[in-house]
């Protein structure tokens, strides 16, 4: 059941309405039943590996609780328990990352491997399994996993009530998209409910509608030229592939922070806080910090369970080096079973590991040439010098293979055909004049709204401090234009948000 569709906005106000009208000792319950009601509007079938995911987590989890008491009691040596523990932990996460390979990176691997054996001259005849993937493996098996991990360092209680388990894993807002929550905040919150708050819902149906105008209003909007251009980059040459490539960073932004808008606020409708995924990332003056401002949930799991337990940055600088390597490596895969996606990881990591290295000499030589850091200009060159080298990433990124990706970007660094950002040739790619005006207006009014964020002014606060009729025509105004201005309706098919391919 996508946000963007009819069935979601009959299906959110029956399960809001019915969870503040029960009794408060079932509201998990409900909810439950409507995240699986949720999940199973895709293929009912993938249920069952939601269910599997969620079962070997909730068994870790109390096998690891019983193996500390029972150590408790015996006065066994520490070392055998964490021993113990740790094999636990093993097989947790090789039946869990196993369904995800099968399910993701099978075909992936085989061709990678008939490609080794045929560089050596050795043909090998693998069948392609095509196995259609999973809506959200990859983020509610990490949330799944990361309880594991959370039990095993002892910094969430092992939950025995399976049912409230299994919200925590299925939670259906942020299932399928994110946030990665953790359990020390999800599942804690899950055990005790609360009661409707009017104020926390009118900020989270504020959220809400921000979510819908960014990706119905802008990233569907952006998608059409994007999509005519990268789908036809042979055709659409040099200037063409650069506007797609600028607009396609606005369209995966868009998308993917309006689900995780959309999820944030219908949560906190509920009376659930989930972590914020965006904080105004193009704003960055550097990759590093664009990365602590970009899917910040899936970038700090990488942090609490990939980077700091290969050491961080606490074994010496080359082996730092190596760590953010091998990240950013794991989530390029993660993104997606091509090796586009590797590149595009590995781009974003060298980009933080040369960073770092030249930082030394980019501050001695803006001191001697006695540059000003601290003034605007300066800024907003850094910011744009860091909104370039993420174009160049998202080429990867966005680009079918790595052959569309390497013709891409010779076209875009040959560019001969400026003329076409003046002779209206932009308006033949879906969108006409008016159409892609507006399109243009709502970049920027982004822009202002991450600038304003940026700067510690939260809009919904201002608009919510307001009197009851100024708020009440803003929600209005918002619905009419999201519905007026939206990209659906008859003969539309909703388009799927970008991230429910990964």
């Amino acid at each position: 059941m996508l946000f963007n569709s009819i069935d979601f906005l009959i299906f959110f106000p029956v399960v809001v309405l019915i969870y503040f009208i029960i009794p408060k000792k079932i509201k998990y319950i409900w909810l439950l039943v409507a995240s699986y009601y949720f999940y199973m509007g895709w293929n009912a079938k993938y249920a069952i590996l939601l269910f599997f995911s969620t079962f070997v987590t909730y068994l870790s989890g109390v096998a690891m609780a019983s193996v500390a008491a029972r150590g408790e009691e015996s006065g066994a040596d520490e070392r055998l328990v964490i021993r113990r523990k740790k094999i636990i932990v093993a097989i947790s996460f090789i039946l869990n990352l196993g369904i995800l390979f099968i399910f993701k990176y099978l075909d992936f691997a085989c061709d990678l491997l008939a490609l080794v054996f045929g560089s050596a001259g050795i043909a090998l005849n693998i069948p392609r399994f095509d196995i259609l993937l999973p809506v959200g493996i990859s983020f509610y098996t990490f949330q799944a996993l990361s309880y594991t991990m959370d039990v095993y360092r002892g910094e969430i209680y092992a939950e025995k009530n399976f049912l409230r388990y299994a919200l925590y894993v299925s939670f259906f807002p942020q299932l399928v998209a994110g946030p990665i929550e953790r359990s020390k905040n999800l599942l804690k919150q899950l055990a005790v409910p609360t009661r409707f708050d009017y104020a926390r819902a009118r900020d989270g149906l504020y959220q809400m509608l921000w979510g819908y105008f960014l990706k119905i209003v802008l990233a569907d909007r952006v998608a059409v030229v994007v999509d005519a251009i990268y789908d036809g980059y042979e055709i659409y040459p040099g200037w063409y592939l650069i506007v797609g490539t600028v607009l396609f960073a606005f369209q995966v932004y868009c998308d993917f922070a309006g689900y995780s808008t959309i999820a944030i606020g219908a949560a906190k409708i509920l009376g659930i806080d989930l972590m914020e995924n965006f904080n105004a990332p193009y704003t960055s003056m550097s990759i590093s910090e664009l990365w602590r401002r970009w899917h910040i949930s899936l970038t700090t799991w990488f942090r609490d369970y990939v980077y700091i337990p290969l050491g961080g940055s606490r074994k010496g600088r080359l082996r730092k080096d190596i760590n953010i390597m091998i990240v950013f490596l794991v989530s390029g895969l993660w993104h997606g079973a091509g090796m586009h996606y590797v590149a595009w990881g590995g781009i974003n990591g060298l980009y933080q590991v040369i960073g770092e290295r030249l930082k030394p000499l980019r501050t001695k030589t803006a001191s001697v040439l006695r540059v000003k850091t601290e003034t605007l200009s300066f800024k907003l060159y850094k910011v744009l010098a860091t909104f370039l080298l993420t174009l160049f990433s998202d080429i990867f990124f966005r680009a079918n293979d790595m052959k569309a990706a390497g013709a891409i970007i010779a076209s875009v660094f040959t560019a001969h055909n400026p003329w076409i950002l003046f002779d209206g040739s932009l308006y033949t790619l879906g969108l006409g004049p008016s159409e892609f005006r507006f399109m243009l207006l709502c970049i920027a009014v982004l822009i202002f709204a991450d600038i304003m964020k940026r700067m510690g002014v939260c809009i919904r606060t201002i608009i919510g401090e307001q009197g009851y009729v100024f708020r009440l025509l803003v929600l209005v105004f918002g619905v009419v234009f999201i519905l007026t201005f939206g990209i659906w309706g008859p003969g539309y098919d909703a388009n799927n948000f970008i991230y429910f391919q990964f």
